[in-house]
């Protein structure tokens, strides 16, 4: 059987809202983090957004704009990072593309990651049926994730194709 392996990176970038409405920060598929939420059409999981990129990228499979649309009207508008990984998860699964392994890096000053980093990568790696590591760091200072403003994320992952 001739098969082949294929690596694809994501990114995602949101601001936090500028006014804290109570809600709580969904990331790396853990809906009640502590702060001010996300900004984003969905969920704002940017986690979950730039490993989504990263999947279908290595699976030519489009991006996460062509899957779920963009807006508040689109078709992701509203959806948790959890059911938007299960779904691109499923798309996979249709295609015999199995993913691999993936990591992410979570960057900014908020929140605090480490605590609960092995639930979020227990949470991520149960759905997307493969390992998933996830690193956080800051910039120091610099740039809108570096003073507070914001949140970023970079994704890889190794995707088996049949």
């Amino acid at each position: 059987m001739n098969t082949q392996q294929r690596v694809g990176t994501g990114f995602d970038a949101h601001r936090f809202v500028s006014i804290d409405d109570g809600q709580p920060m969904h990331l790396a598929c853990i809906e009640d983090w502590p702060g001010p939420r996300i900004e984003g059409d969905s969920d704002g999981d940017i986690a979950v957004h730039a490993l989504i990129d990263a999947l279908l990228s290595a699976s030519g499979l489009g991006d996460i704009g062509s899957m779920f649309g963009v807006g508040h009207n689109a078709k992701g508008a509203g959806m948790t990072g959890s059911s938007m990984l299960t779904e691109v998860r499923e798309l996979l699964h249709e295609h015999h593309i199995e993913p691999i392994n993936a990591s992410i890096c979570i960057i900014g000053n908020r929140p605090k990651f480490s605590p609960r980093r092995s639930e979020a990568q227990q949470r991520m790696s149960d759905i997307l049926g493969c390992p998933v590591s996830i690193t956080a760091t800051t910039t120091d200072g610099m740039g809108f994730t570096g003073q507070g403003e914001g949140i970023a994320a970079i994704a890889n992952c190794l995707v088996q194709l049949p």
